[in-house]
């Protein structure tokens, strides 16, 4: 056994010093002080950032959103009692992390939550890109003008009120006016066209929720839609960060030059969620009892949806948000801010849903901000005289009411707004191509349904529409090709619906 020299113990205790390293890890952390309805009060992290994600024990996971001088107001993510395994005095992490969510093609197809985690029972999603919840929307000079028509499939919204690639179309109207079916057929009438499209779903009852997957499902729209779910069910807190989690998943789509679809509905209830947070955290209450920067919450939302430039990629986030009126009234304060940031709007009106006009679009009070620029040539050529047709209508209807004699002129205009009124009747989840769009309404404008009782004109858009597939398939090739209605192919058209009238009137 060798002895070691005083010299060489020194030499190795000198080697191991010189080699040693220290891993310190830091953590910031802080102390529950005060919890209840899924807000904590969290004394400690001086350092927090705005948004950023914050871990409590057990796994639960909450967002910093004020950032007051002695703690800052958390709100915390979950179903129904999110806080139940919080307690005072608990011991808080920051992660470094502001908050964000999965996106990517691996979302197609699926439900997630307001955090991205997969509700469905289908397994993870594969994906290894994030993208956070906020993000600074595009400038000026990042956008181009909109000038490319998403394609509705309602008669009525295509022809009148036209929605463009890029554009923010709201729609409005009290409950049960078919506001959400509007977006339904919609995102059913994207298949083949390329266009991926996003459901958020805020406030809404699970049952509502489901019934919406599946009729996508039945219609072959879940194949290019994702659906994010923050239900009735859910915290205040997962139904306020929903749209912005769908929004992050579309942008991601349109910064890679996708043309992306995505529906709100609805920002009422978003509103309110916001609206409950607030007061819990003691933000002072403003008018309606809304906090004062309810307005920036949607419009930071909204102005994230755009054309975007031709060196961007020329990708397009469409926004349908979907806002819910009290007794008709479109001006209080919700539908008024949301208004002044959009596009344009929908009017869904109760008395006509009623009266049996489907979809119950107001004619008189919607309006498309882009216009004829987000619409094909046939469809412009077709639709000014409907909304003239239409409007002339609306107001012999209100003369009427005072019943007065009515000449021959007044009569024939009586009459064929009435035709229009019953040609733009459609059922629900039956979205048609733009092509027979310009068929029909052609054929309804230029005065063929005039003479048809009111109960016929449903059978002859059915029949016409198989007679023009089976002899004049032409006519709508053209249409999709050029997008336009001219020369011999308008000619064609007016001698097929003057033959197919004429065997229409013998049966």
């Amino acid at each position: 056994m060798s002895i070691l020299r005083p010299e060489e113990i020194s030499s190795i205790i000198k080697s191991e010093l010189e080699n040693f390293k220290t891993h310190l890890k830091t953590e910031s952390i802080g102390t529950v002080i005060q919890v209840g309805d899924a807000i904590a009060r969290v004394y400690g992290l001086d350092d927090v950032m705005a948004g950023e994600v914050i871990e409590f024990p057990n796994n639960v996971l909450g967002m910093a959103v004020n950032l007051e001088e002695d703690s800052v107001g958390v709100i915390i993510f979950g179903k129904d009692n999110p806080d139940r395994d919080i307690k005072e005095g608990d011991t808080v992490k920051r992660t470094g992390k502001i908050v964000q969510v999965p996106v990517g093609e691996a979302l197609k197809g699926r439900v997630v939550n307001a955090l991205g985690t997969p509700i469905d029972g289908k397994g993870p999603i594969l994906t290894d890109r994030y993208r956070p919840v906020e993000f600074i929307a595009p400038d000026v000079v990042s956008r181009q003008p909109i000038n490319r028509p998403l394609q509705t499939g309602i008669k009525a919204i295509d022809a009148m009120i036209p929605i463009g690639r890029g554009q923010r179309e709201l729609i409005i109207g009290d409950r049960q006016t078919g506001k959400t079916a509007v977006a339904i057929d919609t995102i059913i009438n994207q298949k083949g066209k390329d266009v991926y499209c996003i459901y958020v779903a805020i406030g809404q009852k699970i049952s509502s929720i489901v019934a919406v997957v599946e009729t996508l499902k039945k219609n072959g729209a879940m194949d290019y839609t994702t659906v994010v779910s923050a239900s009735s069910r859910t915290a205040a807190s997962s139904q306020y960060l929903a749209p912005y989690s769908g929004c992050a998943m579309g942008e991601e789509l349109m910064y890679k030059g996708k043309d992306v679809l995505i529906v709100y509905d609805d920002l009422s209830k978003h509103a309110q969620a916001y609206r409950q947070l607030s007061l819990l955290l003691r933000r002072p209450p403003g008018r309606e009892a809304y906090p004062g920067d309810v307005f920036y919450l949607h419009s930071r939302l909204l102005e994230r949806s755009a054309k975007l430039s031709d060196p961007l990629g020329a990708g397009s986030l469409t926004a349908l948000p979907i806002i819910e009126t009290q007794g008709g009234d479109i001006t209080s304060y919700i539908p008024t801010n949301v208004i002044s940031i959009t596009d344009g709007q929908i009017y869904l009106e109760s008395d006509l849903f009623y009266s049996g006009v489907r979809p119950a679009i107001n004619v008189g009070l919607s309006v498309s901000r882009v216009g004829g620029k987000a619409q094909v040539k046939a469809m412009r050529k077709v639709a000014g005289k409907l909304r003239l047709d239409l409007a002339q209508y609306r107001e012999l209807v209100t003369f009427l009411q005072f019943g007065s004699e009515l000449d021959k002129s007044t009569q024939d205009q009586l009459t064929r707004g009435e035709r229009v009124v019953e040609a733009l009747k459609q059922g629900q989840y039956v979205p048609l191509e733009v092509a027979q769009q310009v068929i029909f309404i052609s054929a309804a404008v230029n005065g063929y349904l005039d003479d048809l009782p009111a109960s016929e004109i449903k059978r002859f858009e059915t029949e016409f529409f198989q007679f023009m597939a089976q002899k004049y398939p032409q006519v709508a090739k053209v249409i999709d090709e050029t997008g336009d209605l001219a020369g011999d192919n308008a000619d064609l058209l007016k001698k097929a619906v003057e033959e197919f009238k004429a065997g229409f009137k013998r049966q």
